[in-house]
C-alpha cells in the first residue's frame, strides 16, 4: 500500500515536471518560428517582384529612338552691288612749292611789311633793305651812261665829217679808219655804261624783298636793324620761308605688291585712279584729289616706291606735315557678291560660308574674302548668286545636317552706322555712288 502510494506520487511529480519543461520550450521556440515565417514571407514577395519585373522586361516591346526636330535657319542669296575697291596708304601733306626767302643784296633791314604767319601774294613787299648806298651807285651809273652817250655823239659827228671829206681826198684813209674805230669804241662804252646802270637798278630793286610765290609765310628770322648778307645759296641770310598751300601735295610710299596691283588695274580698266584722304579727327574721307606723280624706281632697301597726290586747298585748311590716311582706287567700279561679315566662319587657315543645298543639307563652302564695306564682306570667289547662305541662327548650323530654312534678307548698313562716332580703320571698299 505504501509502495503504491509512493510510486503514484513520484509518477505525478515526474509528470508535472515534464509538463513544465515542455511549457518553457514552447515559449522559447515560438518567437523563433515567427521570425522564420516573416523572413520566408519577405523572400517570397521579393522573388515574386523580381520574377514579375523580369517577365515584364521580356514581354516589353523594343523602345523607339527619340526623333530630334530639324532646326530652322535664316538664309539669303548674296547681295550683288557695284563697289569700288581701295588700297590703303598713309602719308603726310607737303607744300606744292616751298621757297626760302634770302636777300640778293647786303645791307641793313629798315622795314618789315608782313605779320608772321600771314598769307602773302606773289610780288607782295616783305622786307626793305637800306637803299641809300644803292641809290647812290645807281646815280653814278646813270651819270656814266650820260658821259658815254656824249662821247658817242662826238665820235659819230667826227666820223661823219671825215667821211664827207674823204671823197675830196682832204682826209687820209687812215684817219677815217681811226675815226670809225673811235665811234665803235664809244658805242661799246655806252653799252657797258648802260649795263652797269641796269645792274645798279637791279640792286636798287633788290633792296625791296618781295614774295616770290603765293602762300603762307613763316615767322621772320631777322628784325629791323639787323644786317643781312647777300650771296649764293646758303651763304645768304635766311629771312623767312613761304609754302604754297593751294594746291597741296600728299606724299606716301607704296609697297611693291600694291604698286603692281595698281599697274595691272590701270592696264585692265584704264580708269584714272581716285584719291580720297581722311584726317586723324575725321570718320569719313572728305578730301578728294588725283594721283600726280609716281617715282621712276623702287627703293631697293625698303622695297617701296614714292607716290604723290595733289588736292585743291582753296581755304588753306590743310597744312604741310599733317598726317592722313589715303585710299587709292585704280580698278574702277565692279559688281561684287556681298554677305554679312558675321556669316564668315574660320576653319583653321581657310574661311568658309555655310550654304544650304537644294535637299536642305548644310554645306561649308570655302571662299576667298575681299574687304568689308558697310558691314558686308566682299566675296571674291567661292559663291554663286543663287546660293542660299546661312545668315541667322549660325550656332545651330552643322555641316551635313538637314535643316529647315526661312528667308532672312539683309542690307548694307548706313554710312553713319558703319563709320560710328569714332574714327574707324581705313576702309578698303565702298558702294559705288
Amino acid at each position: 500500500m505504501q509502495t503504491t502510494i509512493d510510486t503514484g506520487i513520484e509518477t505525478g511529480i515526474d509528470t508535472a515536471q515534464s509538463r513544465a519543461g515542455h511549457t518553457h520550450a514552447d515559449l522559447s521556440a515560438r518567437p523563433m518560428k515567427r521570425r522564420s515565417t516573416r523572413q520566408l514571407a519577405i523572400g517570397a514577395i521579393a522573388l515574386v517582384l523580381v520574377g514579375g519585373l523580369g517577365w515584364a522586361t521580356v514581354l516589353r516591346p523594343p523602345a523607339k529612338a527619340a526623333i530630334v526636330p530639324e532646326v530652322t535657319l535664316g538664309v539669303a542669296a548674296p547681295l550683288v552691288a557695284p563697289v569700288v575697291e581701295w588700297d590703303d596708304f598713309v602719308g603726310r601733306f607737303a607744300p606744292s612749292q616751298s621757297v626760302e626767302v634770302r636777300p640778293r643784296v647786303a645791307g641793313q633791314v629798315t622795314a618789315l611789311h608782313f605779320h608772321d604767319g600771314d598769307v602773302v601774294r606773289k610780288g607782295q613787299l616783305l622786307f626793305t633793305i637800306d637803299q641809300r648806298p644803292y641809290r647812290a651807285a645807281l646815280a653814278e651809273a646813270e651819270a656814266n651812261v650820260a658821259a658815254a652817250r656824249s662821247a658817242l655823239a662826238l665820235a659819230r659827228s667826227d666820223y661823219a665829217r671825215a667821211a664827207r671829206l674823204s671823197g675830196d681826198e682832204a682826209v687820209s684813209a687812215g684817219e677815217v679808219d681811226g675815226l670809225r674805230a673811235r665811234l665803235q669804241s664809244a658805242q661799246a662804252s655806252l653799252d657797258a655804261a648802260e649795263a652797269r646802270a641796269r645792274q645798279r637798278g637791279l640792286d636798287m630793286e633788290f633792296t625791296q624783298v618781295r614774295a616770290p610765290i603765293t602762300g603762307r609765310i613763316s615767322d621772320r628770322k631777322v628784325d629791323v636793324g639787323n644786317l643781312v648778307a647777300a650771296g649764293e645759296g646758303a651763304n645768304a641770310t635766311l629771312l623767312t620761308t613761304i609754302n604754297a598751300l593751294d594746291p597741296i601735295y600728299f606724299d606716301f610710299d607704296s609697297s611693291e605688291a600694291l604698286f603692281l596691283k595698281a599697274q595691272r588695274d590701270k592696264t585692265a580698266k584704264g580708269a584714272p585712279p581716285q584719291v580720297e584722304i581722311r584726317l586723324q579727327d575725321e570718320a569719313g574721307y572728305a578730301w578728294h584729289g588725283r594721283l600726280d606723280f609716281t617715282d621712276n624706281g623702287l627703293d631697293p632697301h625698303s622695297g617701296t616706291i614714292r607716290g604723290r597726290a595733289v588736292l585743291a586747298n582753296p581755304n588753306l585748311f590743310l597744312t604741310p606735315g599733317l598726317f592722313g590716311n589715303m585710299r587709292l582706287s585704280g580698278g574702277g567700279t565692279v559688281n561684287a557678291l556681298l554677305v554679312p561679315d558675321e556669316a564668315i566662319q574660320s576653319d583653321q587657315a581657310r574661311k568658309t560660308v555655310l550654304v544650304v543645298g537644294a535637299d536642305g543639307t548644310v554645306v561649308a563652302r570655302p571662299v576667298e574674302l575681299g574687304p568689308v564695306v558697310r558691314g558686308l564682306r566682299v566675296i571674291r570667289s567661292g559663291l554663286q548668286r543663287t546660293d542660299r547662305v546661312v545668315v541667322t541662327n549660325l550656332q545651330a548650323a552643322m555641316p551635313g545636317a538637314k535643316v529647315q530654312t526661312r528667308p532672312a534678307p539683309f542690307a548694307a548698313r548706313s554710312d553713319d552706322m558703319a563709320s560710328g562716332s569714332s574714327a574707324p580703320a581705313a576702309a578698303q571698299a565702298t558702294l559705288a555712288r
